[in-house]
């Protein structure tokens, strides 16, 4: 694994293990800023994982746990040449391309049917495996939580 930039890494603890997500300001500049201020909000810690399918994606960062709730700040789409692969953190929308605000998804396989249509920001690059276990349904009951998301060069 090449070298993390601390500023540019997330630690996310889940209720069933940890990831690290390599952020991509390269690719959405705007959405990582939001990310991590968030993060370091502690805006992200105790919210579910609300809508998990087998075999496509967890999503999770709605503190309401419906999939309508968000931070209340809306972000302009940063679509780019990002694909939604295995591992792939990008951000769920409503019907509007500028509709993104805190909810995010992260991909378990291959979808290449949303590149160019969601703003993919980062990407897992350890644990994966906790990830992988996150409980699934639509919406999911009991969820599994983000215990807490942090930037890596906070966490030192």
């Amino acid at each position: 694994m090449a070298e993390l930039d601390p500023e540019n890494t997330l630690i996310l603890e889940t209720t069933k293990g940890t990831a690290t997500i390599q952020l991509r300001p390269d690719l959405a500049p705007n959405h990582v800023a939001r990310i991590k201020a968030l993060a370091r909000e502690g805006f992200y810690n105790g919210t579910p994982f609300h809508r998990v399918i087998e075999g496509f994606m967890a999503q999770g960062g709605d503190p309401t746990g419906t999939g309508m709730g968000g931070s209340g700040q809306k972000l302009k789409a940063e679509f780019n040449a990002g694909k939604h692969v295995r591992g792939t953190c990008s951000m769920a929308r409503a019907q509007s391309p500028d509709s993104a605000d805190s909810q995010f998804f992260i991909c378990f396989a291959d979808a290449s049917f949303l590149n160019g249509q969601y703003t993919v920001w980062g990407e897992v690059v350890d644990g994966m495996d906790s990830i992988d276990k996150i409980k699934r349904g639509e919406p999911v009951q009991n969820p599994d939580k983000i215990v807490s998301m942090k930037v890596m060069a906070d966490a030192a």
